[in-house]
């Protein structure tokens, strides 16, 4: 029997921060044919919307109801338990994950620990110049790249939110638009941009250090490109300053994301200029807003004491490694786990809870396998600037991830809660 198509307009992809929310689905029965509007990345994280719907304890098929009696046994009986959110989850799904992390006085992270963490502590301290992407494509008339050509992680930057839509202030798209390149060392800007800029990566603090200062007219920089660079920056009616937040190529450098946030600051004066960090996807950024909006911070919280602490230095990667850890309820898919955790993941058991948990290796003490956000499951993303974005279903598939994480917050409250 044929299955029918359809077509299904208007879902978010979650392959990078993006989230481009135009992309028509043709389903075939409950499998994806085709993403019509996704690039190679969009088109590779949504597949063909298959996923294996295992439930197992000590990697043995169990039912649902076991398989959460025995993950609230274990979470009943840690000693020192961290609830750990990976991507592809939604909103509503990872409060459940909080939940329990806080009436368990459990450890909370996120993959903002071993990625983005420094970036995040130094707009902290600093603050940050930010707008949304669509500010950005109706405002900006000068964008920098700064070490980062978008196309290669994030392909639909340019197309949707930067230099090639057509904007309020920018009424011929690219036509209407300067755009300069930055390269720092092997990591390059755009090939067609207007003007470039070549710095070496031991250079590149001093060089944002001398930028700002010529901003703010105190000294100018000794460099004729760094010279036309000021003062295109000054000129601009509204410059856009982008870098890759994740992370790269480059040697990680804990002043990079200071110093530009410092240097947008001081362009705030003679112009306007929006600092736009480029973010992964699988609501990474969602994630970290949930957990700011619910404990005051976006990672790395500690509520030992009965109330959140906030210990950025303590990555999980480092307190898994170093043993303090005895029992992980992993929510989300593993695979955009950063390596330092999941190589760190053998030193604890492990409660997961997401997509394809169960095709892990080494397999999970416990593994509940979930839909992935956006294609099983409704809910919310953010965007990389932190604009909510709607999920809608393409077609069901196992349980959700929400469903599932507060089945088990139900028994954990059951049992008690606190340790």
């Amino acid at each position: 029997m044929k299955k029918d198509k359809v077509t299904l307009p208007y879902r978010t992809c979650l392959g990078c921060g993006c989230a481009c929310d135009d992309i028509a689905l043709e389903v075939e029965g409950r499998r994806i044919a085709k993403a019509e509007n996704a690039c190679d990345l969009g088109r590779a994280w949504f597949g063909d919307g298959v996923v294996p719907t295992k439930v197992l304890i000590g990697g043995k098929s169990a039912t649902l109801e076991q398989a959460l009696d025995q993950a609230a046994a274990h979470l009943a009986a840690a000693k020192n338990p961290m609830v750990y959110l990976a991507g592809d989850l939604t909103i509503e799904a990872a409060r459940y994950g909080l939940a329990i992390a806080d009436r368990l006085r459990a450890r909370l992270d996120s993959l903002a620990s071993d990625t983005v963490a420094a970036g995040l502590v130094a707009q902290q301290t600093r603050g940050r110049a930010s707008a949304t992407l669509g500010e950005l494509f109706n405002r900006a008339d000068v964008v920098v790249f700064w070490g980062v050509d978008p196309a290669e992680r994030y392909p639909r930057f340019r197309e949707r939110y930067s230099t090639d839509r057509k904007g309020l202030a920018a009424p011929e798209g690219r036509a209407s638009r300067t755009l300069i390149a930055v390269d720092v060392g092997p990591s390059k800007g755009p090939k067609d941009a207007d003007h470039r800029v070549t710095l070496a990566p031991d250079h590149e603090i001093a060089a944002l250090g001398a930028l700002r200062a010529a901003v703010a007219g105190l000294r100018q920089p000794d460099e004729s490109p760094l010279v036309d660079l000021v003062d295109r920056l000054k000129k601009a009616r509204y410059s856009s300053l982008v870098y890759d937040a994740e992370p790269t190529g480059l040697p990680a450098n804990l002043l990079r994301t200071e110093a530009l946030v410092a240097l947008t600051q001081a362009l705030n004066g003679p112009s306007r200029a929006a600092l736009t960090p480029l973010r992964a996807g699988g609501n990474r950024s969602g994630i970290e807003a949930l957990t700011t909006w619910q404990t005051g911070f976006p990672f790395a919280v500690d509520f030992s004491r009965g109330f959140p602490r906030y210990l950025p230095d303590e990555s999980a990667s480092r307190l898994l490694a170093g043993g303090g850890i005895d029992l992980v309820l992993l929510a989300g898919s593993p695979a955009t786990v950063p390596e330092p955790v999941r190589a760190a993941l053998g030193s604890a058991q492990v409660v997961a809870i997401g997509p394809r948990v169960s095709e892990a290796a080494p397999s999970y003490d416990v593994a509940v396998d979930t839909g992935i956000a956006g294609i099983h499951e409704e809910g919310t993303a953010y965007r990389m600037d932190d604009v909510p974005i709607p999920l809608r279903l393409a077609f069901s598939g196992p349980p959700s991830a929400r469903d599932v994480l507060q089945a088990l917050t139900a028994r954990v409250l059951a049992n008690g809660g606190s340790r």
